[in-house]
């Protein structure tokens, strides 16, 4: 069942900068720590944006995950992923890495080697995603997704274009699986849009 009731803002929260793994700079945009209303999220990263010289792009050496999962949306630049499972991966502009750790996973997530070369632009996200209890020792899993292989929805006055990653809008459903319902959505508009979330949705 869809709600009709309009959504208020609660709470205007400043994101706080910060710097993680080898040093690079993020702004938290949100820390769950006692925020029970923004379940299932953790934590909410905006990496960059970082204009990188050659030789300076830096990124985050092995570090472990377990009980959640994390969410990698790349806007420019790219990042290697490799774990202690053997997994790899080369994530570009316009990528999603939706990792299930589940049981624990061992990772590390470094700029390409063209990335150090040259250097450039590099920006993203990363969301963390709380896993239901009886999920937590699940398999660790990964889904990495090209752009082209995401979905948009585009609304019929042609302002409003959805990329949909996680969850569905008007039909429109993500490739993505989650363990959640979930929406993870790249809004873009020049005019207005009403979305309607599910009922039961707190954030």
């Amino acid at each position: 069942m869809a709600s009709k009731i309009l959504k208020q803002v609660s709470r205007v929260i400043t994101a706080k900068r910060q710097r993680e793994g080898a040093g690079f700079m993020i702004r938290r945009l949100l820390e769950a720590d006692g925020l029970e209303y923004a379940d299932p999220f953790l934590i909410i990263d905006h990496v960059g944006p970082i204009n990188y010289g050659p030789g300076e792009a830096v990124g985050a050496p092995d570090h472990p995950h377990r009980g959640f999962e994390t969410v990698t949306y790349m806007l420019s630049g790219e990042f290697e992923h490799r774990d202690s499972h053997g997994n790899h991966g080369l994530l570009k502009p316009g990528w999603v890495q939706w990792m299930t750790a589940g049981s624990g996973v061992i990772h590390s997530e470094m700029p390409s080697d063209d990335l150090l070369k040259k250097g450039g632009r590099f920006e993203g996200f990363q969301i963390w995603v709380n896993l239901p209890a009886k999920d937590k020792m699940i398999r660790p899993r990964y889904q990495d997704v090209p752009p082209e292989d995401i979905p948009w929805f585009h609304s019929e006055d042609k302002k409003t274009n959805i990329k949909v990653i996680a969850g569905e809008v008007e039909g429109v459903t993500a490739t993505i699986d989650t363990h959640t319902p979930i929406y993870l959505l790249d809004l873009r508009t020049s005019g207005r849009y009403e979305l309607t979330i599910p009922e039961g949705m707190s954030a």
